[in-house]
């Protein structure tokens, strides 16, 4: 499975984005979808996840602010992002990991992600 973020890009404090994550085929439905933030200099964290037994999940920085969604098809995940900060500024990864797995284990590769910056 290929996985492609888009729809990255700069905006300034208390914009929105909506981000989108399209797979190649249809994800495993017992998986738990993420969506990962890499900012400058830090690890890259999850900041959302979604799953059909566990329903959703956020960092506390985002909750409140973020919400992860995807469609019936389970072929694109999405992550609306509302009042951005400038703390929020990094490239943006989804993935996804298996019942039980590890939070930093992801089971496809990692794309390219989408940059997302927030200007103060």
């Amino acid at each position: 499975v290929q996985l492609q973020a888009s729809g990255g890009g700069l905006v300034k404090a208390g914009g929105s984005l909506r981000l989108s994550c399209a797979a190649s085929r249809s994800l495993f439905s017992s998986d738990i979808t993420g969506w990962y933030r890499q900012s400058p200099g830090k690890q890259r964290e999850l900041v959302a996840s979604l799953s059909s037994s566990l329903g959703t999940n956020y960092a506390d920085s985002v909750k409140g602010r973020f919400a992860i969604s995807r469609n019936k098809a389970k072929t694109t995940v999405y992550l609306q992002m509302n009042s951005l900060q400038p703390e929020d500024t990094g490239i943006y990864y989804c993935n996804a990991r298996g019942p039980g797995w590890p939070v930093t284990s992801a089971r496809y590769p990692w794309g390219q992600g989408t940059q997302v910056t927030v200007s103060s």
